[in-house]
C-alpha cells in the first residue's frame, strides 16, 4: 500500500457499505471500530460544551488536561497537566510525531495500518519486525535487536520504535516482563518509544497486568490514548498524549503544539467537555466501559473458536475486538479456491462468501502469508437498539441478531476450507444467503 493510498480499513468499511447497499449479505469484520452506541451521558455534556466556540489553547483546555494527567496518574505513570496534549484523535497526534521525532521507525509485523503510511509520508524508512508467538503488538526481542543491527549496517537511523497493548490486529496484551525487555532494548541502543495504549482500557481479564513501558523509561516514551476504542467514540475524533518530564519532553510536546497549530489548531471546544468529563473517570464512565469490556471479550472469544474451529491458528483474544487467525494449516486445501495469500484470501472471502476481513498484507505482514484481522465488534447488530441489546445482555452470545451472525460466519468457513469444492466456485454469492 502506498501511503497515498486511502487507508484499507476505511476502504473496506466503505465498499461493504456499498454492497449491503446494493443488497448483498455480508458478515463484516473488516473495520476496527467498538461499534456501541453512545453512553448518553456524553450527549449532555457535548451539548453543555456547545457554546465553547472559541479556538481555545492548542493542547487543550487546562480542565481537560488536567483530566487526562489524572487518568496517566491512576495507571502508574505520575503526569502533570502540562504534560498532556489532546487533539481530534490519536492519528493526528501520531503523524505529528512522525514529523518531529529524528529516525527511522521500528515497527511490529503486523501492525495497525496507519503507522506505516504516517512514517513514509514523514520521510522515514521503516523496519517490520516478526512479533512473538504468545502475542502481537510488539516486536519480538531478538529479532529486533537484529533488525537494528542490520538497518545500522544499511546506513539506515532506527531510532522510533512503536509498541502496541493491547494490540491491533492481534487481540492480545504483552506480558510485563516482555515489555521490560523491550524497554532494555530501547536503552542499549538510544531509542524512542512511542506507547499506543488506545485499548489499554479494554482488556478482557481485569486482573491481567498490563505494563506501559512509560512505567519502566518514563525518559524516552511518548505514550496515546484516546476515546475512541474504551467507550466507542470514534466518530467524535478526541485523542491525547502524554509527554516525558524533563527538557526532552517539553520540546518534543512543544514541536508537536507547531505542528497541531499549522494543521487542527485545537481540539473543538464541546469534545474537551467530553474530554473532560470522561478522563475523570466518574463511575458511571467506569461502568460503562467495564460493560464494553465483558462484551469485547465475549465475542472475542467466541469468533476465536469459530477460526480454530475452521482449522486456523489463531492467538487467544485477551484485549481488545480483534482476531488474527493464520490459515497456513489448510493452505492446500485453499488452493480450491485460487487462495494462495493474504490479498486472494481476502478477495475470495468477501467475493464468493460474503465474509469480509482485512488481509495481513494491508497490515505489513508477510503477503504470502494465509492471515487476516478480523475485528469482532462488528457482529453486535445493525441497528442502535441491537447493540445496546448486546451490551447490557446477561448472555449476549444467545440474543439472536449476535448467534445468526456467528452461525452463519462458521457455516461460511466451514464451506471456505472444504476440500470439495471446485475452484472459483461461489458456495455462498456475496448478495444471498
Amino acid at each position: 500500500m502506498s501511503s497515498r493510498d486511502v487507508s484499507p480499513n476505511l476502504a473496506l468499511d466503505q465498499l461493504v457499505a456499498r454492497r449491503r447497499a446494493e443488497g448483498a449479505a455480508i458478515v463484516h469484520l473488516g473495520f476496527g471500530e467498538s461499534r456501541l452506541p453512545v453512553f448518553r451521558p456524553l450527549v449532555s455534556r457535548l451539548l453543555e460544551g456547545a457554546s465553547r466556540n472559541a479556538y481555545g489553547p492548542v493542547a487543550g483546555s487546562a480542565d481537560a488536561r488536567a483530566a487526562v494527567a489524572g487518568y496517566f496518574t491512576r495507571r502508574r505513570m505520575p503526569t502533570d497537566a502540562d504534560q498532556t496534549v489532546l487533539a481530534p484523535g490519536s492519528k493526528p497526534l501520531l503523524m505529528a510525531l512522525q514529523l518531529v521525532l529524528p529516525g527511522d521507525v521500528l515497527l511490529a509485523r503486523p501492525s495497525w495500518v496507519t503507522y506505516a503510511p504516517q512514517a513514509r509520508l514523514a520521510g522515514k524508512q521503516v523496519f517490520g519486525v516478526p512479533i512473538p508467538d504468545e502475542c502481537g503488538g510488539v516486536p519480538e526481542p531478538e529479532a529486533l535487536r537484529e533488525t537494528i543491527r542490520s538497518a545500522r549496517a544499511s546506513g539506515h537511523n532506527p531510532r522510533i520504535l512503536i509498541l502496541t497493548t493491547p494490540d491491533n490486529p492481534t487481540g492480545t496484551v504483552a506480558s510485563p516482563a516482555l515489555v521490560r525487555e523491550l524497554c532494555e532494548i530501547a536503552e542499549s541502543e538510544d531509542l524512542l518509544i512511542l506507547s499506543d495504549e488506545i485499548y489499554r482500557d479494554i482488556v478482557h481479564d481485569p486482573w491481567r497486568p498490563v505494563l506501559s513501558p512509560a512505567e519502566v523509561v518514563p525518559d524516552r516514551t511518548i505514550v496515546l490514548t484516546g476515546l475512541s476504542k474504551s467507550i466507542a467514540l470514534g466518530g467524535w475524533r478526541i485523542g491525547a498524549a502524554r509527554f516525558p518530564s524533563g527538557p526532552w519532553g517539553e520540546r518534543i510536546r512543544d514541536e508537536v503544539l507547531a505542528v497541531a497549530s499549522e494543521i487542527w489548531s485545537t481540539l473543538a471546544g464541546p469534545m474537551q467537555a467530553v474530554a473532560e468529563y470522561v478522563f475523570a473517570e466518574p463511575p458511571e464512565v467506569v461502568r460503562r466501559i467495564a460493560a464494553d469490556t465483558r462484551l469485547h471479550g465475549i465475542v472475542a472469544n467466541a469468533v476465536h473458536e469459530i477460526m480454530v474451529g475452521a482449522g486456523a491458528l489463531c492467538r487467544p483474544p485477551t484485549g481488545g475486538f480483534y482476531v488474527y487467525p493464520d490459515f497456513e494449516p489448510l493452505r492446500e486445501r485453499l488452493d480450491w479456491h485460487g487462495v494462495t495469500d493474504s490479498a486472494s484470501l481476502q478477495r475470495v472471502l468477501l467475493d464468493d462468501f460474503g465474509v469480509a476481513v482485512l488481509g495481513g498484507h494491508h497490515l505489513g505482514d508477510d503477503p504470502g502469508a494465509l492471515r487476516f484481522r478480523a475485528a469482532t465488534s462488528m457482529l453486535y447488530g445493525q441497528t442502535a437498539e441491537q447493540r445496546e441489546a448486546a451490551l447490557y445482555a446477561e448472555r449476549p452470545l444467545s440474543l439472536p441478531h449476535i448467534r445468526d451472525e456467528l452461525d452463519l460466519l462458521e457455516e461460511k468457513l466451514s464451506v471456505f476450507v472444504s476440500s470439495g469444492v471446485t475452484k472459483g466456485a461461489a458456495v455462498f454469492p456475496a448478495g444471498v444467503r
